[in-house]
């Protein structure tokens, strides 16, 4: 089937953003006087969890405390960390010039993540200078679907959007779960790791790349967008 579309998971596969993300949450937890602190090693654990609301009430369950109001702190966690991009990020190696070589070939661009829709924001304005909707065609994200990754729901909710069929689609992922998600759905899944992920098992996957620059294209996006290499 032909190649038409592109989904990718945004964090850590867009961008190294997961140390923001986790710098994000400390503030929060400190301007709430939670007197929590997820050093790289919680952080790293907590990511096996999918969504930042479940990782909280997962610390709070395994620490036995009582889980604070993660709709607020979240929502607070989430202005602090766009505040954060606006200071500057840059996308990984390879992301930019893959997106603008897709665009020249026709193919379409979608997001499809567990993060919520303002982090999608905050990354497309800070790396683009532009709009998510005006970087991709389709944004799936954050609490629109019942069940979060490895769960599918997410990817199938893009490629409804989409209007397309799995065969026609490549998804990008930087972790195990994300692979599980993008597989359980009928998609081909291309890998980078990334900085909390880059020790996980990526079995199912496509293609296990050290990132998206075209020297790494693997079949069937070379020939996809062959003449067009950015």
């Amino acid at each position: 089937m032909t190649l038409a579309a592109l989904i990718f998971d945004v964090d850590g596969t867009l961008a190294e953003t997961e140390e923001a993300h986790r710098h994000a949450f400390n503030l929060s937890f400190a301007e709430a006087g939670l007197g929590w602190h997820w050093d790289r090693d919680t952080y790293r654990r907590l990511l096996r969890t999918t969504g930042g609301k479940e990782r909280m009430r997962r610390y709070a369950q395994e620490t036995g405390q009582p889980a604070p109001d993660v709709t607020a702190l979240h929502a607070r966690k989430t202005e602090t960390y766009a505040r954060q991009l606006a200071q500057g990020l840059a996308l990984r190696p390879g992301v930019a010039d893959l997106v603008t070589a897709a665009r020249a070939a026709g193919l379409r661009l979608a997001v499809a993540t567990t993060t919520s829709a303002p982090n999608v924001q905050a990354l497309a304005r800070a790396c683009w200078d532009r709009d998510a909707d005006q970087v991709f065609d389709v944004i799936a994200a954050g609490d629109e679907v019942p069940r979060k990754k490895p769960a599918a729901d997410i990817y199938t909710l893009a490629l409804a959007r989409l209007g397309l069929p799995a065969g026609a689609a490549l998804a990008f992922e930087d972790s195990r779960n994300g692979v599980l998600a993008a597989r359980g759905a009928g998609l081909r899944v291309v890998v980078t790791p990334a900085l909390y992920t880059e020790a996980e098992d990526f079995t199912g996957a496509l293609a296990v790349i050290p990132s998206l620059e075209s020297a790494h294209w693997p079949e069937p996006l070379a020939t996809a967008l062959a003449g067009v290499r950015a």
